[in-house]
C-alpha cells in the first residue's frame, strides 16, 4: 500500500466552496501519487470555524459551535471523496460536543473508507492547554479498526506519548498519529512517541502535522511540524526506522510505500522481538528499590 501523511496549512476560508476546493485538491494530489491512505492532522478542522467569521473562529467556545454547524457537511464531503478516489481518509480532528460521552467537548477524529463506512476515535489524554484553558474532555475509548488495508489504530497527538496506549493497540498494523504542535519541542515529543510505539509494537506509525500561522485562532495560531512515517529499525525496515520524513514546516504530502508482509515478518523473526517480549516487563517492573551508595 502507499501512505500519504499531511503537513497541512490551515486557511482563513472565504466560503464553503473555498474549503471544498481545497480539500478536493489535497485528496486528488495524494490519490494521483497512488496513495491508498491519507492522514490529516489534529484540529485541522478548526479552519471550518472561519465560515462563521473571524470573531467566532477566534473565540474558544465560538469556534467549537462554528465547527459543529458545518461538521455534517464536512464529513459528507470526506465520505464522497473517499469513494470517488478509492482511498481511506483520516480527516482532520475537530472539537465535538457529545454529551453521551463527556460533559465537555471531545477531540474527535473521523475515519472514512472507500465503501462509505465511517468510524470515530476520540483523544484520550488532554494537554495542559486543552484541559486547563479550553476545557476539552477525554472521549470514548481506544478502538482498533479492521480495514482492507489492515488493522488500524489512532493515537491523537499527546496520546502517542503513552506506551500503554500502544500496547492496547498491539494488534494494529498501522497506528495513525494526527498532531498539532506549536513549538519544535512539542513536535519532537510527538515524533519520538510515534517512533517509540513503532519500535515497541513492531508496527508502522504515521504522523501528520498542522503547519504555519493562523492569526484567527487561539488554538492553532502557530504550528510547527512535518509528516513522518516510521517503522521498527529492524528486519525489512530502514536502519533508522524512518520510511519517509517531510521537510519541516513545508506544506504537502509525505509519501511512503509499505508492504504489510514486512510487519508480519519483523514480528515473527526480527533481530529483536519487542512486541512478543512486552509481557516480560510485568515480572520485572516493580518499582526499583533505592540503593544508597556512599
Amino acid at each position: 500500500m502507499k501512505i500519504a501523511t499531511a503537513a497541512y496549512p490551515v486557511d482563513f476560508l472565504r466560503d464553503w466552496d473555498h474549503y471544498a476546493a481545497k480539500l478536493t485538491d489535497w485528496v486528488s494530489r495524494a490519490a494521483t501519487q497512488g496513495a491508498d491512505l491519507l492522514v490529516f492532522p489534529e484540529y485541522g478542522a478548526l479552519e471550518i470555524a472561519c465560515l462563521e467569521g473571524r470573531v467566532a473562529a477566534y473565540d474558544l467556545t465560538g469556534c467549537i459551535d462554528a465547527v459543529a454547524k458545518h461538521l455534517g457537511a464536512v464529513d459528507a464531503l470526506h465520505s464522497e471523496l473517499a469513494s470517488r478516489f478509492a482511498v481511506h481518509i483520516l480527516a482532520a480532528s475537530a472539537p465535538v460536543r457529545d454529551t453521551s460521552i463527556a460533559k465537555g467537548p471531545v477531540n474527535r477524529a473521523r475515519f472514512f473508507t472507500p465503501t462509505g463506512a465511517m468510524a470515530i476515535q476520540d483523544k484520550q489524554i488532554m494537554t495542559r492547554f486543552e484541559r486547563e484553558v479550553w476545557g476539552i474532555a477525554p472521549g470514548g475509548p481506544l478502538q482498533l479498526f479492521d480495514t482492507s488495508l489492515g488493522k488500524i489504530g489512532i493515537l491523537i497527538c499527546y496520546d502517542s506519548e503513552f506506551p500503554l496506549f500502544g500496547q492496547a493497540l498491539r494488534d494494529a498494523d498501522l497506528i495513525l498519529v494526527p498532531s498539532v504542535t506549536e513549538a519544535l519541542s512539542g513536535h519532537t515529543r510527538v515524533r519520538i512517541g510515534a517512533r517509540a510505539r513503532a519500535l515497541e509494537m513492531q508496527c508502522v506509525t504515521v504522523m501528520s502535522s498542522v503547519v504555519g500561522e493562523a492569526d484567527w485562532s487561539q488554538v492553532i495560531d502557530v504550528s510547527t511540524g512535518r509528516g513522518g512515517i516510521f517503522g521498527p529499525p529492524d528486519t525489512g525496515f530502514p536502519a533508522d526506522g524512518i520510511l519517509a520524513s517531510g521537510a519541516m514546516n513545508a506544506p504537502g504530502w509525505t509519501v511512503a510505500t509499505l508492504d504489510r508482509a514486512a510487519i508480519a515478518h519483523v514480528r515473527a523473526d526480527g533481530v529483536v522481538l519487542n512486541r512478543r517480549h512486552w509481557a516480560e516487563q510485568d515480572k520485572r517492573s516493580d518499582r526499583a528499590p533505592l540503593t544508597r551508595l556512599r
